[in-house]
């Protein structure tokens, strides 16, 4: 049985955020590098550093978190995965759907590369939604 390097992306991302640490650390493929990059564009992430060690590549990723006067914390990363290995979603790009009234984004794996909703839409092409991020 094989890796599923998005799901291992999204729960770091998520565990992280929810146990209020700052700094994520997960391993380096061409898949997370677009995913990363994405999330960084979008404004999800303040920071992604790629390093190396004992000849494995890794991204550091640094969380962006709100200060409130009630709360040290506000958790502003909702991931959501959709297709998964025993469940492909496909989409074309007339039914890509719209997280939050387009506040939200939908990360797909089209025969382009790794994308956003937007641009999916823009190019006029589908693909397979990997996740929601709201």
């Amino acid at each position: 049985m094989g890796r599923d390097t998005i799901l291992e992306i999204i729960n770091s991302i998520r565990n992280a955020d929810r146990g209020r640490k700052r700094v994520v650390r997960i391993t380096s493929t061409n898949i997370t590098e677009n995913f990363v990059k994405i999330l960084f564009i979008e404004g999800f992430i303040e920071n992604a550093r790629k390093h190396r060690e004992k000849n494995k590549y890794y991204f550091t990723l640094t969380l962006r978190h709100r200060r409130n006067s009630k709360r040290p914390y506000i958790n502003i990363l909702n991931l959501k995965r959709i297709s998964r290995p025993g469940l492909r979603i496909y989409s074309n790009s007339q039914q890509i759907p719209l997280i939050l009234g387009g506040i939200g984004i939908v990360i797909l794996y089209t025969s382009r590369g790794i994308m956003t909703d937007r641009e999916a839409r823009l190019k006029g092409i589908g693909g397979e939604l990997l996740c929601y991020i709201w």
